[in-house]
């Protein structure tokens, strides 16, 4: 589906066209005498008296040609709630035959600022498609002209193109196959990104044994793809302040490795590359939005097979920071590739800050379901931050404990400590193991 926006500023005939207009809650219309005809507003209110307030978007037929659809708001909505209606307009507009559209942004005058930014935002984030190896792509155009005064500026107009351009790049690397985007094909089409200003580091597997990044190798090895690590890089300033790091977990296929995973829904594996996917579309919205501050995304790449040469259960490997770690489960890999991420990380930028990203266990879903994403972190200041900012977009996320009890649970007897500590707090223990590798109490915290 394509989504053409045109901000116009001429007044066009309001008796012919497909209107969308915003009310008052409880759709009160009175402010809709200026905006529409005589007729339709008589119309629409006999209408209305009969009709479910209890939805938000009600569209009315006013002719075979023409429809009005109009949007109720309630008092003090958050930008998030804003782009939610957007989406939820755009379902419904997807669905009309009519495919050309006009949004009277002076009905939306007394709510909040930038309003027609954040609606319009949400309608194009809602317009996303994957169609790439579909032979019958949706050829619908869909053109949504606004006119009127509360237009978006073109500087937050660009603000908007930044953080969808980011978006949609991660959603496009999350939707392709492991056959395609395996970690050879994931490390080359970063580069694409240096024409956002962004500085692209590539480490292959030759560059990695000399770091001695054993556990994000072990995890690759027994993969004929190869295994990397990227580092991408914004300097927003032009001091050299420490700059804020974004880790990513980019497991392009996970099978499990030799501790092999169910045979059902196997096929989603390929998302779990998800964190890295996640901090590159981030990388990108910041460099299109010239973020006035340092920042590095760092992820790992691998391919986590089961073949002759994969790794074991109860293989010992030594991380880049020099603790060993007694491999149980092969399928709890994304904690060994994020080991030596974070101390590379540290090493290389010693950064003010530490967030990564990743989809790293089933049992924060058993815990938390679909709603909240885990957080763990060592920093009070810094879980507050992610947990305000997650809130005002309805990212929300909950911060889990990392007592010593759970800690203790990672004891090893051959080594410094096990990748995994059991049967119960599985989400707790793969933070308490990530933990071990952050250095001089850098302040961390881990999205799961």
């Amino acid at each position: 589906m394509n989504i053409k926006i045109n901000f116009k500023k001429q007044v066009f005939n309001k008796s012919n066209e497909n209107l969308i207009l915003f009310v008052e809650e409880n759709f009160n219309i009175s402010s809709l005498k200026k905006s529409i005809s005589s007729s339709d507003y008589s119309y629409i209110s006999d209408l209305l008296k009969t009709r479910d307030f209890k939805k938000k978007i009600i569209t009315f037929d006013i002719s075979s040609k023409k429809k009005i659809i109009l949007v109720s708001l309630k008092k003090n909505l958050t930008s998030s709630e804003i782009e939610n209606l957007g989406a939820d307009c755009y379902k419904i507009i997807k669905e009309l035959k009519e495919s050309n559209f006009f949004i009277n942004s002076d009905t939306a005058m007394k709510k909040s600022k930038n309003f027609v930014g954040h609606f319009l935002h949400g309608i194009r984030l809602k317009s996303y498609l994957f169609e790439k190896y579909k032979s019958n792509k949706t050829s619908k155009n869909i053109i949504i002209n606004i006119f009127g005064k509360n237009i978006p500026t073109m500087t937050d107009q660009a603000k908007f193109n930044a953080i969808e351009e980011g978006t949609f790049y991660a959603r496009d690397l999350v939707s392709e196959p492991g056959n395609v985007l395996h970690p050879d094909e994931y490390a080359k089409r970063i580069n694409s990104l240096k024409k956002y200003g962004l500085k692209i580091n590539v480490y292959d597997e030759k560059k990695l044994k000399k770091l001695g990044m054993n556990t994000l190798l072990g995890v690759g090895q027994g993969s004929i793809r190869g295994s990397y690590l990227v580092t991408i890089e914004w300097s927003g300033l032009k001091n050299k302040s420490r700059p804020l790091a974004f880790v990513g977990k980019g497991v392009c296929f996970d099978t499990g490795g030799i501790s092999i995973k169910p045979a059902r829904g196997m096929e989603d594996m390929k998302w779990d590359m998800g964190g890295a996917a996640a901090v590159t579309g981030a990388m990108c919205a910041l460099a299109g939005r010239k973020v006035n501050h340092n920042v590095v995304g760092i992820i790992g790449l691998v391919e986590n097979m089961p073949d002759g040469n994969a790794q074991r259960p109860g293989d010992v490997v030594t991380s880049m920071s020099g603790q060993t770690i007694e491999v149980i489960n092969t399928d709890a890999e994304g904690r060994l590739v994020l080991a030596d991420v974070l101390t590379y990380v540290q090493q290389e930028y010693k950064p003010e800050a530490i967030i990564d990203l990743a989809t790293l266990t089933g049992a924060i879903l058993v815990a938390l379901g679909k709603e909240y994403a885990g957080l763990f972190s060592n920093n009070d200041a810094l879980s507050e931050q992610i947990t305000s900012a997650g809130r005002k977009v309805s990212e929300k996320s909950w911060r889990m404990p990392m007592e010593e009890a759970y800690n203790k649970m990672l004891k090893s007897h051959i080594a410094d400590m096990k990748n995994i500590g059991g049967m119960y707090g599985g989400s707790i223990t793969a933070a308490c193991f990530l933990h071990r590798f952050v250095e001089n109490n850098t302040p961390w915290a881990h999205i799961d």
